[in-house]
């Protein structure tokens, strides 16, 4: 049986990750910042209660995460996806009223966490089948894509978190392990709003196939959810 960890797990595309890889028999650690919160997954792990087990994690807190890897020690995880993010409210204001506090917090999670979650769960991964690490990334943190300009807290943050999982594909080819980033497409999420154009399911089921494809010779590229490559 294969095994999956979650980031994020909650609510949108964490949840829907989680319901659809149950549902394809894999075994899934799912992580939410507030378990006794999470409505919904607690409902799919009823559902699901011999795949899926639900692990309290604040992935702003790397702590955290080295805890939950001495928790997980022993475990062989094929595919870590690191889902969890957050968009800055800031970056509605545009130019000239930057919030470089909250653009701090931004980099922490969305930036800093997937390198620590590779840091952390590298051994786990490494000793799977299937080998992947996934970071959900955006095409707004394109460089080649930018032609709207502003929201200089999230675009950078994404950037970052790919420069970050290009350099894992060179630092873990030595380990077998595929990196790669996913662009998940504008989703109907609280993060994604009413007006974006595609569905969760939607969204994980085309990452879902980009997921399964992956070989070596994909490690250290961008993709998006419908198997595209995004130029960096």
């Amino acid at each position: 049986m294969k095994t999956t960890l979650i980031t994020g797990a909650n609510r949108g595309i964490g949840l829907e990750f989680s319901r659809q890889y149950a549902a394809e028999g894999w075994r899934v650690l799912a992580c939410s910042r507030n378990p006794g919160k999470s409505s919904e997954l607690n409902k799919l792990a009823v559902q699901y209660p011999e795949l899926i087990q639900i692990l309290a994690l604040d992935v702003s807190d790397h702590v955290q995460i080295e805890s939950l890897g001495q928790e997980l020690s022993d475990e062989s995880i094929d595919l870590l996806i690191n889902n969890a993010g957050i968009y800055p409210k800031s970056d509605a204001n545009g130019f000239g009223h930057t919030d470089y506090a909250e653009w701090m917090q931004i980099f922490r999670i969305n930036t800093m966490t997937p390198l620590k979650m590779a840091e952390t769960f590298a051994t786990q991964l490494a000793r799977s089948k299937q080998k992947a690490f996934v970071a959900i990334t955006s095409k707004m943190g394109s460089i080649g894509d930018n032609y709207g300009g502003g929201n200089y807290l999230y675009r950078s943050s994404k950037t970052a978190v790919n420069m970050v999982v290009k350099s894992l594909a060179i630092d873990l080819q030595s380990a077998g392990i595929t990196s790669v980033v996913i662009h998940p497409g504008w989703v109907k999420t609280e993060m994604g709003g009413p007006n974006a154009l595609i569905s969760t399911e939607q969204s994980v089921s085309g990452m879902l196939k980009v997921i399964g494809n992956l070989t070596m010779a994909d490690s250290g590229k961008f993709f998006s959810y419908d198997g595209q490559e995004i130029p960096w």
